[in-house]
C-alpha cells in the first residue's frame, strides 16, 4: 500500500510544481523537455505497444469470446481520434473569437487533461502489477505529466497557477481512488487501457516530442535507448 501511496505523492508533486521542477534544475528546459520526449517515445514502443497486444490477446477470452482480433486497438484509434478532434475544435474556437476566449479555452484545455490524468492514474494503479513496476513505470508517466503541466504553464501561467495544476493533481487522485474502491474488472480495465493509449501516443507526439529549436538531441536519444535498454533487460531476467 506505501508503494502507490508513495508514487500518488509523487505524482501530485510533479503536477503542482512542474514549472519550479524545471526552472530550479541545473539539466536545463531543453534538455528536460529532450528527456521526457526520449523516455515517452520508448515508453510508448517498449511497454504501451507490447501491452496493447497482450491485452488484445486476452480480451477475446474475457470479453464473450469475440471473434475479432482489432476490437482493443479500434478503442486506441477512437482515443487518437478523440484528443484531436477535442484539441482542434477548442484551439478552432479560440483563434476564430479572439483573445476573449483564452480564460475558456485554457479552462477546456485543463478540464481536457483532468480526465485524460484520471484516466491515466486508474488504469497504472488498477493494472496487475508489481511495486518495482508501477515505481519503474512511473518514471516515464512522471516526466509525462511534467511536460502536459509545463505546456500548459506556458500557454496561461497566471490561470496554470491559479486553478489549472490542482485540476491536474486531482484528476490524478481521482483516478487513484476510483482504482483502489471500484470492483476490478478485467474487460473494463482493457478497454480504459487501449483507449489511453490512444490518447498517451497523441499527447507524446503533440508535446512531448520537441521541435528543432528546443530540442537536445544527445539528449533525446540517449534517454530513449537507455530506458528502451533497461526496460527490455527487466522483462527479460525479471518477466514482467
Amino acid at each position: 500500500m506505501l508503494g502507490p501511496m508513495f508514487v500518488v505523492a509523487a505524482f501530485l508533486a510533479v503536477q503542482v510544481f512542474a514549472n519550479k521542477i524545471i526552472s530550479s534544475s541545473s539539466l536545463g528546459k531543453i534538455k528536460w523537455v529532450s528527456l521526457a520526449g526520449g523516455i515517452a517515445v520508448s515508453y510508448i514502443f517498449v511497454y504501451i505497444l507490447p501491452s496493447l497486444h497482450h491485452e488484445q490477446e486476452e480480451f477475446g477470452d474475457t470479453a464473450f469470446e469475440l471473434a475479432m482480433e482489432s476490437e482493443l486497438y479500434l478503442f486506441g484509434l477512437v482515443g487518437i481520434v478523440v484528443f484531436y478532434t477535442l484539441t482542434k475544435a477548442a484551439e478552432r474556437h479560440r483563434y476564430k473569437s479572439g483573445a476573449s476566449v483564452e480564460d475558456r479555452f485554457f479552462f477546456v484545455q485543463t478540464c481536457l487533461f483532468f480526465m485524460y490524468n484520471m484516466l491515466i492514474a486508474y488504469i497504472m494503479f488498477a493494472a496487475d502489477q508489481s511495486i518495482e513496476q508501477l515505481i519503474f513505470y512511473s518514471v516515464a508517466v512522471g516526466l509525462h505529466f511534467m511536460t502536459v503541466a509545463h505546456d500548459l504553464f506556458r500557454e496561461n501561467e497566471s490561470k496554470y497557477r491559479q486553478y489549472g495544476r490542482f485540476m491536474l493533481a486531482g484528476g490524478i487522485f481521482i483516478g487513484y481512488l476510483i482504482a483502489t474502491i471500484t470492483p476490478y474488472s478485467a474487460v473494463a480495465l482493457s478497454i480504459v487501457f487501449s483507449f489511453v493509449s490512444g490518447a498517451i501516443m497523441f499527447n507524446v507526439i503533440k508535446h512531448e516530442l520537441p521541435s528543432e529549436e528546443s530540442a537536445h538531441l544527445p539528449t533525446f536519444v540517449s534517454a530513449a535507448f537507455i530506458y528502451s535498454g533497461v526496460t527490455v533487460l527487466l522483462k527479460l531476467f525479471l518477466e514482467w
